[in-house]
């Protein structure tokens, strides 16, 4: 057993001259790469292994690492035997390699472990050193973008940095710089953080955000895009600098991501916690390998520089170290950290380079080839890992970046080419500049088993093996549908940004009638101490159209109102607009903007389709149009009809004054017909009774007469002829005042006649006015309904749209509720 005195052990040192590797142990200090390290060589110079030799020296000492690795090779990290038995070894033997070797999958893996045993003993490694570095730390193998692994939700919350905004505002804008970036990269778009307004927009509202303390989502993110929470962009207006169609544009970019099945796996599974993917919560070390084999360039770059931004928000948290605190290392650097190009990573990891050395972070950087990399910025590097180049113009361009980063500690350029012309595989200069020379030494042996790269179907065993799991307390997505209903609605209901209405669609923001106590004891609740109350708006569809009815010949000009509030509409746009009656909506008394620091619930549809939303408005007024109607109380003979809000009452009062009037002008012209009739009867009464006062004075005479000629008749009885004569002139006095009765009886009776018929006159026309008040009684009761409907040009949507309704959210303890504050 080598005692490494608390370095890592990675390799002997080699006579290059010789050919022959020396006893000779080479022991590197894990504090000199607080200053950094950079692993060269080509395919098949030994670069992998070397760099496993390292992380297993690292997890011996209880270093925890992030480990990138783009193409597979690093999981081979969890791939620990200490028993080096062919059965540990067998499930994990390349069955096509064994067959290739004509070989069986038991006699593969029967050589590996010989194999195995056999080298780790001429590195004087026991069994127990396997046993130990495989303990020492917590492995783990995460895939962003995949289940196969451990998930890892890189996008689902883009938690707020810790630190003072006001104090270290630089650092928080650095990192802003590169999440917009990143982002951006993910939708195609290429962006300058100074011209590109899409990374300005972004960047504005990371700042926004994170500046309150606020972590964003995706979702959220999508939504502040298409309603930013600020009026202004520099100097000009929003609207102006970049607007809302263009916005929703790359919303709609964001947002088909988001949608997309395949983008699903980015969104679930561990926040990307770099505290907790370094060490457990008891304290155990953890070596976490970040699996990217099964992405595309974009979706690395992008998961790259998230984690860069993520580390380095970490690294900032720390307090100094001297001493190497944790290590990152990346497997392929290629095309992370270029020359002249400035794609999304290259920032952070140049300020990585720059700055992490004061927090005992160390970078472990590997590449193939040397020439694409900034060697400006690798001149930060203080220890080098050169192994076998495969151009002279890789060699010239690493003799370029060994020199920068001497820094003129007396580099001999010509010694180290010679010795790069001369390594061979395994074999790697080490230039260390926290030592007097450079050392040729060759590497240990692994181990890990290094069967080669591991695909992704082996991850789930990998884990398995290694007794991986994600960090504690960091829950997949599966928790979230556990949730308290509260907890659920507060993740996944609420947004502090206002959704964005779609195009041509209106919105209003009814006003909170209601303070929090008096909406609680109108929903029969009694308000109590310690509750919390914030507002909260809820999206409703709301309609209001103003009918008028017209009808000339009837008197009748007059408006209705028909609101609509549909809190919850049906997503298939169907709504019964009767159903959803509500009062008038005081349009002059709507608010022009929300509340201050009011949350908003989800926009849906029917409610965020711009289409659906224009079909229930043609809907709506066909509604208005064939079913709202004015109904009014009418009496067709007395030709009334009520007035619009009459009452019944009031109508028929109206309806008996009216009538009233008509019988008395009825009653006068029915009395008149009868008092001629009764005049024309009174006059001949009249003339009878003067004729029979008449007929009496004559009765009366012609009695006189006939008296006096009877008592003359008496008094001349003795005289003949004189006496016949008078009784002559008797009997015609007689017969005078006979007739004179006769005439008297007469008139008598024509007068009684007279008035036997004006007493019944006047019944026929006393009853004739009863039955006439009789028939107006009736017509002033006889009710009916007339039914008025508007014309089409009389119907006027006067509000349509996206309703913004107030609630008043109560929280106590656990428990929350809403009531509604309009």
């Amino acid at each position: 057993m080598i005692d490494t005195g608390g370095k890592f052990y990675i390799g002997r040192t080699h006579d290059l001259k010789q050919g022959k590797t020396l006893d000779s142990p080479i022991l590197y200090d894990p504090a000199d790469l607080t200053t950094h390290g950079v692993v060269v060589g080509m395919t098949g110079s030994g670069k992998t292994g070397l760099c496993i030799d390292l992380l297993e020296e690292a997890a011996l000492q209880g270093i925890p690492a992030l480990l990138v690795d783009p193409k597979g090779d690093l999981a081979n990290l969890l791939l620990h035997f200490p028993d080096l038995s062919p059965e540990s070894f067998a499930p994990w033997v390349d069955p096509d390699d064994a067959r290739r070797e004509g070989k069986s999958v038991e006699q593969a893996a029967a050589d590996t472990a010989a194999l195995w045993r056999t080298g780790l003993a001429d590195w004087g490694i026991e069994p127990a050193r396997i046993a130990q570095v495989r303990e020492a730390v917590e492995y783990a193998v995460y895939t962003p973008g995949s289940e196969s692994g451990i998930p890892v939700n890189i996008v689902g919350s883009l938690a707020a940095p810790e630190g003072d905004w006001e104090s270290d505002r630089e650092r928080f804008r650095e990192l802003i710089a590169s999440t917009a970036t990143a982002l951006l990269g993910l939708v195609d778009i290429e962006a300058d953080p100074v011209q590109s307004r899409e990374h300005i927009l972004l960047s504005n509202l990371l700042e926004h955000a994170w500046k309150a303390g606020q972590d964003v989502d995706l979702t959220e993110l999508i939504r502040q895009i298409q309603t930013p929470p600020f009026e202004k962009l520099g100097a000009f207006e929003i609207e102006q600098f970049y607007a809302s169609g263009d916005r929703f544009e790359l919303a709609m970019r964001f947002n088909n991501l988001l949608a997309s099945p395949a983008f699903q796996a980015w969104t679930t599974g561990t926040p990307l916690d770099v505290g907790a993917m370094l060490w457990t919560p008891e304290g155990r070390p953890r070596h976490s390998v970040f699996y990217l084999a099964h992405l595309s360039d974009s979706e690395r770059m992008f998961f790259v520089t998230l984690l860069l931004a993520s580390l380095e928000a970490w690294m900032r948290s720390q307090s100094g170290s001297s001493t190497l605190r944790a290590l990152f290392y990346m497997d392929e650097v290629f095309g992370y950290l270029p020359p002249t190009a400035a794609p999304p990573s290259k920032a952070p990891m140049l300020r990585l380079l720059k700055q992490a050395r004061a927090f005992g972070l160390g970078l472990l950087l590997a590449t193939q080839n040397p020439v694409d990399l900034d060697y400006k910025a690798l001149s930060n590097a203080g220890t080098w890992f050169v192994g076998k180049l495969q151009t002279e113009q890789d060699k010239a361009r690493l003799l370029d970046g060994l020199e920068g980063a001497a820094s003129g500690s007396g580099f001999d350029r010509r010694q180290v080419d010679d010795i790069l012309s001369s390594i061979g595989k395994r074999v790697f200069l080490l230039h260390n500049v926290h030592e007097k020379a450079p050392v040729v030494f060759y590497t240990r042996w692994a181990m890990a088993y290094l069967r080669g790269p591991i695909t992704r179907t082996r991850l789930e065993d990998l884990n398995a093996l290694a007794g991986a799991a994600a960090p504690a307390g960091a829950p997949a997505a599966a928790a979230t549908e556990a949730a308290e209903p509260a907890a659920q609605m507060q993740a996944v209901d609420l947004t502090q940004t206002r959704p964005a209405v779609p195009s041509g669609v209106t919105e209003y923001f009814l006003p909170p009638r209601k303070r929090p106590g008096e909406a609680l004891e109108a929903a029969g609740r009694t308000p109590q101490p310690g509750q919390s109350r914030s507002l909260v708006y809820r999206p409703a569809l709301a309609a209001q159209a103003t009918v008028r009815f017209l009808d000339r010949k009837a008197g009748i000009d007059d408006e209705k109102t028909v609101t609509a509030l549909d809190l919850s509409p049906d997503r298939r746009g169907v709504v019964r607009w009767d159903s959803v009656a509500a009062d008038p909506i005081e349009v002059d008394r709507l608010d022009s903007m929300p509340e201050d620091e009011a949350a908003f619930g989800l926009l849906q549809a029917p409610l965020s389709d711009s289409k659906a939303m224009k079909s229930l408005e043609k809907d709506f007024a066909d509604y208005v149009y064939r079913g709202v109607e004015l109904r009014l109380l009418s009496n067709d003979k007395l030709k009334l009809v009520a007035a619009p809000g009459m009452s019944e009452e009031d109508f028929r009062q109206q309806c008996m004054e009216a009538a009233d009037e008509a019988a008395d002008e009825e009653a006068e012209k029915l009395k008149a017909k009868f008092e001629t009739k009764i005049k024309r009867i009174q006059d001949k009464l009249a003339r009878e009774e003067r004729e029979l006062a008449e007929d009496q004075a004559e009765h009366s005479a012609r009695r006189m007469e006939e008296v006096a000629t009877h008592a003359e008749n008496l008094l001349g009885l003795f005289g003949s002829s004189r006496s016949r004569r008078r009784v002559s002139s008797s009997l015609t006095k007689r017969r005078m005042t006979s007739r004179a009765k006769a005439e008297i009886e007469e008139s008598m009776d024509a007068i009684a006649d007279f008035k036997e018929e004006l007493e019944e006159l006047e019944d026929e026309m006393a009853e004739a006015l009863e039955d006439l008040d009789a028939r107006w009684d009736e017509i002033a009761e006889d009710l009916e309904d007339k039914v008025l409907t508007p014309r089409r040009q009389d119907v006027h949507v006067e509000l349509f749209g996206v309703a913004w309704v107030p609630h008043w959210r109560i929280a106590e303890g656990e428990r929350t509720e809403e009531v509604t504050a309009y």
